[in-house]
């Protein structure tokens, strides 16, 4: 539980917890000296009523007529006087602090945890070993009182305050110790996802500051060693659509002419057979055999290098390949949004797209048993996005990728671009973007 805290709550819950017993400490401790002082502060007090008493019953003993000279003192006695004169018939004292004043200012409460001392400071009044009243000193302890709430006041004052200012200071502290923390967490999570670019602000003390800069260093060097393998993974992919390109060459130009001769002379040999006999039935199976070799040519030209997308642009490319699909797979209905500005792409971001749509369709074809797909290609803002959806089984969870796919994967990270297969409301979706800026200006091939 403790460990789920922020770092201000496991700040501030100690610091609040020990300025609060420090506060009741106080508290107590003020109680405690405060009824000390009380009766030290009434003490002399004391002894002055007892000398008042004393010298009265000395006087009372000497006197003639004691009660008279009782009465004489009582009577001199003014009634705002601290000292009084209480008859044994005036009945019991009241209690110490049911006489007590409470003054302006000072609450009850204060008042009643305080232990007030006993006020009784009374000294007896003899006359003929008679006890017939007492001496009293009536403390108006309002002042000693008032005083000793002003210093628990100022005492609880201080205490907040002093818990404000720590309380300010730790705030800003912490803030200036988890600010750079907080941006070191964003920056590494940054780098994790890929993002380089942004350099993790550096601040706070030396050792933050510190790991800000290593930080910020393996960021360069990451960012540096994505762009070497970007690079390295362009130079493959281009050497790879070079190799195609001269095998692609090589089949048109040297083993389709010789399959046209073939054909041509089987074409020759069957019309100047005599129609008798068995020959003629050989001639036509060896054209047929001859025909699905150039078909089968034709195809792995198609597979190995499109050559017509340089001549008729990548968007009618495409559009040959749709076509070419619903004709191969006619149970399948296929839709498609095609824009036309896919005809200023060329390079090998054009020949990305046409595979990746390819690939993705012959998956389809091949594998999904959909019953119809749709076939997505848009340029906005410097991004083409393609997208290939169908209704079908959907794709292996052990094996998101195909062979096919993986290839592709490959292709457009190589381009800067990102290569995802998903799965929503019963639909497959192989999504593609690929930033047209970016791939424009990629090293080219040679």
């Amino acid at each position: 539980m403790w460990q789920r805290l922020s770092f201000r709550t496991q700040l501030f819950l100690p610091l609040g917890a020990s300025f609060l017993a420090a506060s009741i400490l106080a508290g107590v401790l003020l109680q405690i000296f405060a009824t000390g002082q009380l009766a030290e502060e009434s003490e002399p007090r004391r002894r002055s009523t007892a000398a008042i008493a004393a010298a009265l019953n000395n006087t009372l003993r000497a006197s003639d007529d004691p009660r008279q000279t009782l009465d004489a003192f009582v009577h001199s006695l003014d009634t705002s006087s601290d000292i009084q004169f209480r008859a044994v018939d005036a009945g019991p004292a009241p209690s110490p602090k049911g006489g007590l004043r409470k003054p302006h200012g000072v609450p009850q409460w204060f008042i009643d945890h305080l232990a007030v001392p006993d006020m009784d400071a009374a000294s007896p009044v003899m006359i003929d070993d008679r006890r017939v009243g007492d001496i009293v000193l009536l403390q108006d302890m309002s002042a000693d009182l008032f005083e000793k709430w002003i210093g628990f006041v100022a005492l609880t004052s201080l205490v907040a305050a002093l818990m404000v200012l720590t309380g300010a200071i730790a705030y800003v502290l912490a803030g200036s110790i988890l600010r750079p923390l907080q941006d070191l967490s964003r920056g590494l999570t940054r780098i994790r996802q890929g993002d380089y670019t942004r350099p993790i602000p550096v601040g706070g003390p030396p050792e933050i500051r510190q790991g800000c800069e290593e930080a910020n260093a393996l960021a360069a060097t990451l960012a540096q060693l994505s762009q070497d393998n970007r690079r390295l993974m362009h130079r493959l992919v281009s050497l790879q659509d070079d190799e195609r390109r001269d095998l692609a060459r090589e089949l048109h130009d040297e083993l389709g002419p010789l399959l046209f001769s073939i054909r041509a002379g089987t074409i020759a040999l069957v019309a100047a057979a005599p129609p008798e006999g068995h020959f003629g039935n050989s001639g036509q199976d060896l054209l047929q055999s001859v025909e699905a070799l150039q078909q089968t040519n034709r195809r792995i030209l198609d597979r190995l290098r499109p050559l017509y997308i340089e001549e008729l642009g990548l968007s009618t490319s495409v559009q040959t390949l749709l076509r070419n699909f619903r004709r191969q797979a006619p149970h399948i209905i296929l839709t498609d949004t095609i824009d036309a500005d896919l005809n200023v792409i060329d390079g090998p971001l054009a020949q990305t797209v046409y595979r990746v749509i390819q690939e993705a369709l012959t998956n389809v074809r091949r594998h999904a048993n959909a019953g119809n797909a749709h076939v997505r290609a848009t340029v906005a803002s410097e991004m083409l996005v393609i997208e290939i959806s169908d209704d079908g089984g959907g794709f292996p969870a052990d094996n998101v990728f195909g062979r096919g796919l993986t290839g592709m994967h490959e292709r457009v990270r190589a381009l800067s671009g990102s290569l995802s297969l998903l799965r929503v409301d019963e639909r497959t979706y192989v999504r593609c973007r690929l930033p047209v800026e970016t791939t424009r200006d990629a090293p080219s091939s040679g």
